[in-house]
């Protein structure tokens, strides 16, 4: 790491994604530990491997390559299994381990690369935007809920991106706190630190679990997760290799499902706040916004204990608002990247319409449906058979 390449800017886009990446879903975490009959040790158990997952992973991958490499729980896979029943905790972890093995495969063996080489860079992006437009349409609805709040916020991000570009984001973010607390809606005073400690499950395997929840875990980890992660970073314009880090993430996962980390992916909402400008003005330099994010994922698995704490300190304006504008330039970026090119044009509107719908089927999200149609599209318009 070098040092040189951390600015103000970097931490905090760092600290919003990690914001925005708890209190989007780590509801769900719960009632996912909760569907599998946890402890509140457990529970404290999840957050703890889950952390240090995301964080080391974050971290070591992105001062590995020097680009922004973040990743995340998967939040669809903690909404599958807060629907299972009938599931221990010990079965529970046994198709967290067999998830992982899985993950780690697709990874090593360069089969999901592969796929990923074959999806048009148009298509990329639009499934980026779509992804993200959920946030953009979420800051809008929040000056609905608190007025003075957001457009104190919007006032800051138009003024920083005129006065201050590369300060825009912490910008925003201060003002937000500001008038959170003039309102009396921050109330960090209520956070109680303390460290948490892991809690081994031995993993059982049944044939319920298998089929119940370890594969259908696999398949919306990487249709819902993975593919729109890789999708984040060739949208912004970074070559990372796919299957290293897919790799790493199943190994972490493996390594951590005894202890409540049931998948680790990589992440493309979180991560665009780490990929975009406002993180740093030089790409090259944008790595350590993930770092940070890590270092900061870390902390908040130690203290796993204080997570509930976190979740009610922030008001759910600010944390929408937050996000919203921080992605902003990159849903635009994105937009213009899938909608460039005539050729790919309509396939690529077609992507974001279907991704950004929210549309789900068979329990797989949007992001996989938005890029099954734009694919037909384009097979549909421009393929042509070749007879020999």
């Amino acid at each position: 790491m070098r040092l040189k390449d951390l600015s103000l800017s970097a931490v905090v886009a760092g600290f919003v994604a990690v914001l925005v990446g708890f209190t989007s879903s780590v509801v769900i975490v719960f009632h996912a530990a909760e569907a599998l009959g946890a402890t509140p040790a457990q529970t404290t158990s999840w957050m703890w491997a889950l952390g240090l997952g995301m964080g080391l992973t974050s971290a070591g991958l992105s001062l590995w390559y020097r680009q922004p490499v973040l990743t995340a729980w998967s939040t669809p896979g903690a909404a599958l299994i807060a629907g299972t029943s009938g599931l221990s905790m010990a079965e529970g972890v046994g198709a967290f381990v067999v998830c992982a093995l899985l993950i780690t495969v697709a990874g090593a063996s360069g089969f999901f690369a592969r796929v990923m080489d074959r999806i048009p860079r148009a298509l990329a992006a639009a499934l980026l935007a779509g992804v993200l437009a959920r946030f953009g349409f979420d800051a809008c609805l929040a000056f609905k809920a608190s007025p003075a709040l957001v457009l104190a916020m919007l006032t800051a991000y138009l003024l920083g991106r005129r006065l201050w570009p590369r300060y825009a984001v912490p910008g925003v973010l201060l003002a937000g706190m500001a008038v959170a607390a003039a309102q009396g809606t921050l109330n960090l005073g209520a956070v109680q630190w303390q460290l948490a400690r892991p809690v081994w499950t031995a993993p059982a395997f049944s044939l319920q679990a298998l089929v119940g929840l370890a594969l259908p875990l696999f398949v919306v980890t990487m249709a819902s997760q993975n593919l729109p992660g890789v999708a984040a970073q060739r949208a912004a314009g970074y070559d990372t290799p796919v299957s290293p880090p897919v790799t790493v993430t199943g190994l972490a996962s493996l390594l951590l499902a005894p202890f409540g980390g049931y998948a680790l992916n990589l992440a493309a909402i979180t991560a665009a706040i780490c990929m975009g400008r406002e993180a740093h003005a030089d790409p090259a330099r944008r790595y350590m916004a993930a770092v940070m994010a890590g270092l900061f994922y870390v902390a908040l698995g130690l203290a796993g204990g204080a997570v509930v704490g976190l979740i009610g300190a922030f008001p759910k304006a600010l944390v929408l608002a937050v996000a919203g504008l921080a992605l902003l330039s990159t849903i635009g970026g994105a937009l213009a990247m899938g909608l460039h090119e005539e050729k790919t044009r309509e396939a690529a509107l077609l992507t974001f319409l279907v991704t950004a719908s929210g549309l789900s089927l068979f329990g797989i999200a949007s992001a996989f449906w938005g890029l099954v149609a734009g694919v037909l599209a384009l097979a549909v318009q421009h393929w042509r058979p070749t007879f020999r």
